[in-house]
């Protein structure tokens, strides 16, 4: 099974490029599942559990993993569902890291690796719904034909185990800044509903106005509509949040094409993304970003805002 990922270091020259990579297994059914390989530590057999007495009921128990306690979600439950621990049906864990913890998930059996471009990933049809617990689907060959493959939402599914708090800190807020925050735009870019909503809850404490954009290629039109009816992008938003990975075209590729946009170049771009990794600081360098923060971290979204704001009464 390591052979699997025996290659996953090598893999971050796709960030950027608006590629990605899918690691497909299934929950023990016909259905084929992804995630980012990004995300993805290792996968292994299924090793010992410790069970939690009081623990959250997808959390199946507790790996130790190199003298380190690793929560076990049993996704096919927190997806809805019946519980996966069946008699005789492969089991495999995957060792993550999302939001700056590490947790694994315990699947079916693991297929492969498979390259893809952002362009080719969709959002779950609208008549998914609101509660479905898909990021964007896609599509891939095998010996049988043209597959249609499921990308969970890992931030939906962590969201409901893990209390994600937004409240802010005291001592954050700078009170000078309150009453210039109120009603300045900030537009958030994500593909999750979950991390759309913990960030609007966030700065919307503050007076904020929200606008939202489910991935890249919407934000990106979004901007370009407003440069063609004559509106100063940098007037009408305090910044923009964008997620790392989204359907159609990822952050980095959206800060790729907006600082090569003379209306729109100097649009103050934050990249708030789950992914973990040193690559990230390059990776912001590379395409211009000007913060990198990582989720989930209420603190540290208000002082970007009320940096950029005191960027802009400084002019």
């Amino acid at each position: 099974m390591s052979g699997v990922l025996n290659t996953v270091d090598q893999r971050t020259n796709l960030v950027g490029e608006n590629r990605l990579e899918l690691l497909l297994f299934s929950l023990n059914s016909r259905q084929i599942f992804a995630i980012n390989v990004f995300k993805v530590r290792e996968v292994i057999k299924v090793p010992p559990l410790t069970k939690l007495p009081g623990s959250h009921h997808h959390i199946t128990g507790v790996a130790s993993l190199r003298g380190v306690s690793v929560p076990v979600i049993d996704l096919r439950a927190a997806i809805g569902f019946p519980p996966s621990r069946l008699e005789n049906q492969e089991e495999n864990l995957i060792i993550t890291e999302y939001n700056r913890t590490v947790q694994g998930f315990l699947v079916g059996q693991v297929r492969n690796i498979v390259n893809t471009a952002w362009t080719e990933i969709q959002p779950p049809p609208k008549t998914a719904g609101r509660a479905n617990y898909l990021t964007a689907i896609t599509h891939v060959k095998d010996g049988e034909g043209l597959n249609i493959v499921e990308i969970i939402d890992v931030e939906k599914v962590l969201a409901q185990i893990i209390d994600y708090d937004i409240s802010i800190s005291e001592g954050v807020l700078d009170e000078d800044l309150s009453t210039q925050m109120v009603g300045r735009n900030v537009l958030i870019v994500d593909d999750s509903s979950t991390a759309r909503s913990q960030v609007r809850g966030t700065l919307s404490q503050l007076g904020l106005n929200i606008i939202e954009c489910r991935d890249g290629l919407e934000a990106l039109r979004l901007l370009k509509g407003w440069c063609e009816e004559g509106k100063n992008v940098t007037e009408e938003l305090l910044l923009m949040i964008t997620d790392a990975e989204m359907p159609e075209m990822d952050g980095y590729k959206l800060t790729y094409e907006i600082r090569n946009d003379p209306r729109m170049k100097d649009l103050y771009i934050t990249l708030n993304t789950s992914l973990s990794g040193s690559f990230n600081d390059a990776m912001v360098k590379k395409v211009g970003c000007d913060r990198f923060i990582s989720k989930f971290q209420p603190d540290l979204l208000v002082e970007v805002a009320q940096d950029r704001l005191r960027q802009v009464l400084n002019k």
